[in-house]
């Protein structure tokens, strides 16, 4: 009786989806990527080719101009786009309570508390500035600004990234190709900030930073699967990593985060190269968890409980 509730449920849950049109199809993926290209390359490519035109109208570029936001936010706003268009209000609701999932390992945890600023630590170290860098900020008032600033930039990209990308490829690939493939947009996609002088993306070198978002979009990719799709900490995983608190430690943060990426997908490469134990659906938990393949549950509880006994692909109950 038991089993057959269950299963009575999970049908009454995929009618209610249907009826809400709360589904995503995978054809949602191009308009997301026009959209989320367009509105970025857009507003940089105008201060690119007419940059005296745009400074004096909208005054010079810098990272907290309202231009430069609706830049960074042009993922996320593609996002509620094409989340709106198929899926409609409920739909948007759904997606959002995403923001609301946080369950996932302590050793998950551990490792953006921990782990993300050894990486920068160690980069910095292994660069000879770890002692020698002045410090980012020359007042604690102005060490919070910063901190704020970072809370409500990049972080906001993963709404569009990992909320609707990420689920969306897992329909075609493993998690590993899907990491990689959304990790060579990803990096493509911050291409223009590093044409516009005055950007903090100008002062580096475009190669190693690319190598260093596919190693970065692999990292939290089991991160997000484990959390059963969860925003929020692909968000808190996304602060972490341009947290600027932490010391400069381009290009060896890159080379460290490259290896630590190719240590997490060889202790979970069962579940890293196999379809079918991913999150691949983009409204959230107002009809319940994000849900991964049709007909695979028990094997994702499976693939995911025996990983958490290894290191950090772990469970999200």
């Amino acid at each position: 009786m038991k089993g057959w509730m269950m299963g009575d449920g999970i049908r009454t849950s995929a009618l209610v989806r249907e009826r809400a049109g709360a589904g995503v199809p995978f054809r949602a993926f191009w308009p997301f990527l026009v959209i989320a290209f367009a509105i970025a390359w857009g507003v940089l490519a105008l201060y690119i080719f007419l940059p005296e035109w745009m400074g004096a109208v909208f005054g010079e570029l810098s990272g907290r101009h309202p231009l430069f936001f609706l830049a960074v936010y042009a993922p996320a706003i593609a996002a509620v786009v094409v989340v709106l268009w198929h899926s409609g209000p409920a739909g948007l609701r759904g997606f959002m309570s995403r923001v609301l999932l946080w369950r996932c390992s302590w050793v998950w945890y551990a490792f953006l508390v921990v782990g993300i600023p050894l990486v920068f630590v160690g980069g910095a170290a292994m660069r000879g500035t770890l002692f020698t860098d002045p410090f980012a900020f020359d007042s604690v008032g102005g060490m919070f600004a910063g901190l704020g600033l970072a809370v409500i930039k990049g972080p906001m990209e993963e709404f569009g990234w990992r909320g609707v990308a990420l689920p969306l490829l897992q329909r075609k690939f493993a998690p590993i190709w899907a990491g990689v493939v959304l990790g060579m947009i990803w990096g493509v996609w911050h291409l223009p900030a590093f044409l516009l002088s005055g950007t903090q993306q100008s002062e580096w070198a475009f190669a190693p930073f690319f190598l260093g978002c596919i190693a970065l979009s692999v990292i939290v990719t089991p991160l997000f699967n484990a959390s059963g799709g969860s925003i929020l900490l692909t968000a808190l995983f996304h602060f972490t990593v341009m947290n600027p608190v932490l010391p400069a430690a381009e290009p060896y943060d890159t080379y460290i985060l490259v290896v630590a990426a190719g240590v997490i997908v060889w202790l979970n490469r069962e579940a890293m190269f196999r379809r079918g134990v991913a999150v691949t659906e983009v409204v959230g938990s107002a009809f319940g968890s994000p849900r991964r393949t049709k007909g695979t549950k028990g094997k994702f509880e499976k693939e995911y409980g025996v990983a958490s006994r290894r290191l950090i692909y772990a469970g999200s109950g």
